[in-house]
């Protein structure tokens, strides 16, 4: 992991993979690690101040989103770290707080993902919705609503394309790293 342009906190200081993407404008601070070609997108804050946060292998936090994570207390000495896994799909303007997000997970656009909750791995929470504290999303299920309930199973195909998503996502984060590359040169 390489040192990132961010704001070291509490001894940390954010890392990231070589071939990770971080648009201008995006503010990572203290204990965040973000993974292979993960992207962090335009305008996104990612606070590891309280505790740690964990990016995945070509997930990726869209424009505007929010990730912070919950501090240690009495009754939960640990906290509520982010653990992100790899292939994840975070919407514009998502608020993800203190949750863990497996492997293939889906957060649309607007939703918010809050304390102690868990999104499994092919679970997906929809645009707007607000998954509330302690919730869990099956795998292969779309949950939607505020607050967010059952809706039905996702198909092969849904999941599929969230998939063609993921690699459409790390491709456009190596297309803006060049781009950003060419316009500083």
């Amino acid at each position: 992991m390489a040192e990132v342009t961010g704001l070291g906190f509490n001894g940390f200081v954010p890392r990231l993979d070589p071939t990770a993407f971080v648009a201008p404008g995006a503010r990572l601070i203290g204990d965040v690690e973000i993974g292979p070609e993960a992207s962090i997108w335009y305008n996104c804050v990612l606070r590891g101040d309280v505790n740690r946060i964990r990016i995945g292998a070509r997930t990726n936090i869209q424009d505007g989103s929010v990730v912070h994570c919950d501090s240690p207390r009495p009754g939960n000495p640990g906290g509520h770290p982010t653990l992100i896994g790899e292939d994840v799909l975070i919407g514009h303007m998502a608020m993800i707080h203190g949750c863990i997000l497996h492997d293939r997970a889906f957060v649309g656009l607007g939703a918010i993902v809050m304390d102690g909750c868990e999104i499994e791995s092919g679970g997906m929470l929809a645009a707007g919705a607000m998954l509330t504290p302690g919730r869990r999303i099956p795998a292969g299920q779309l949950w939607a609503g505020r607050p967010a309930k059952y809706v039905r199973d996702l198909t092969p195909e849904e999941m599929a394309g969230h998939q063609a998503g993921v690699a459409h996502y790390v491709a456009l984060g190596r297309a803006h790293s060049e781009a950003l590359r060419r316009e500083r040169a």
